[in-house]
């Protein structure tokens, strides 16, 4: 087998016996949609969605110093993080530059899981096992001890609550324990990328089919259906959440990105990239870069990353992400723009598409955040 072939999870079957439309992503076969794109959204922002995330890439750091090496490794305090919780947090290179997005989940006391981006999952475990020099701790790559299922929208604790013995109600935003789901166990974080309240369920890639019939079953009163990548795009979108790729790139800092509150200097410790980003945080206060913003169109036509952001006739941006936004009926983007136009409001700005630029609005992220 060529080592170009993408490789499955283990869902693979049963999303193509659903009829799933297949595509390759960062090197996985994984289903786009199954239907309607916008069928899916909608389920997601009303009922609830099932999708399969198995191609993250789930890295556990353990030991003694397991604390030690993540602060040193990454931008955030993970030292100040609760057995049972998670952070969202970045992994940069030494000048600065966002190597991925993360989050860190603390298991026990001495073992944490970090889960990267599958484009970048390789990176980010070099980066680890590099960093480690030094510590004692030990850097384990994971990626085929997990799948990962995630249950997305208002419905899905009700749902989950049928399968599971683990105290949802008690569960915080960004806290994860360890319980059964359907009588096998797992890892059950409230965690996601969508903009809605939810569950990831990390579990043996032997009893990923076996919790996602169950849920299944169980999501059918509620109007859960199954979802792809596809609408897990326009539902992050519409979060104002960033993708790796767009949003974020090793050409960007966190503060760049308008995420600089994810490096904590206070942090005991010298931290890869501490340098750097001290002087990207001064230069971003003086000389304000391009700002992140939300457009959303006044016409129909649909903005996508590459894009030139245009006002008085000059280049003053760029688009990163752009797509039909199903809640608004509207197509939006994210883009960098010059701080001088990043005021919501702002008149004049538009999006040059094929030659024609269409008139957008300037607003604040995220375009939706759902009612608590």
């Amino acid at each position: 087998m060529s080592s170009n072939a993408p490789r499955h999870t283990a869902l693979d079957a049963l999303h193509r016996s659903l009829g799933a439309t297949m595509t390759d992503f960062a090197g996985w076969d994984m289903p786009l949609r199954y239907g309607s794109e916008r069928d899916e959204h909608l389920a997601v922002r009303t009922k609830a969605g099932l999708f399969d995330l198995s191609h993250m890439g789930e890295i556990t750091v353990g030991g003694p110093q397991a604390a030690a090496l993540l602060n040193h490794a990454l931008v955030g305090n993970i030292a100040s993080v609760g057995v049972g919780r998670a952070r969202y947090t970045m992994i940069c290179r030494a000048d600065g530059g966002i190597l991925d997005d993360l989050i860190v989940y603390r298991l026990q006391e001495h073992e944490y899981m970090v889960v990267a981006n599958a484009s970048n999952a390789q990176v980010v475990l070099d980066a680890l096992v590099e960093r480690s020099a030094g510590f004692d701790a030990v850097v384990r790559d994971d990626r085929d001890a997990y799948a990962l299922i995630a249950v997305q929208g208002p419905e899905s604790p009700g749902i989950l609550r049928s399968l599971t013995d683990a105290d949802l109600d008690g569960l915080k935003y960004y806290a994860g324990l360890p319980g059964t789901v359907a009588g096998v166990p797992a890892l059950i974080a409230r965690t996601g990328y969508t903009g809605e309240d939810g569950f990831e369920l990390f579990v043996s890639p032997g009893d990923a089919e076996k919790v996602w019939q169950a849920l299944t079953e169980a999501g059918a009163p509620y109007g859960l259906i199954p979802c792809g990548l596809s609408c897990r795009d326009t539902l992050r979108l519409e979060a104002g959440m960033p993708l790796y790729g767009h949003e974020l790139s090793t050409s960007l800092t966190p503060f760049d990105a308008g995420l600089g509150r994810v490096v904590k200097f206070e942090k005991e410790g010298d931290f890869v990239g501490r340098e750097a980003l001290s002087e990207a945080a001064a230069a971003a206060v003086e000389n304000p870069p391009r700002v992140l913003v939300g457009l959303i169109a006044e016409g129909r036509r649909v903005p996508r990353a590459g894009y030139a952001v245009v006002a008085d006739g000059k280049v003053v941006g760029e688009v990163t992400s752009g797509a039909p936004s199903p809640t608004l009926g509207k197509p939006i983007a994210m883009a960098y723009v010059d701080a001088a136009h990043s005021a919501p409001g702002t008149a004049g700005v538009g999006v040059d598409i094929r030659g024609s630029h269409e008139p957008y609005e300037v607003v604040a992220l995220p375009f939706y955040k759902r009612q608590k």
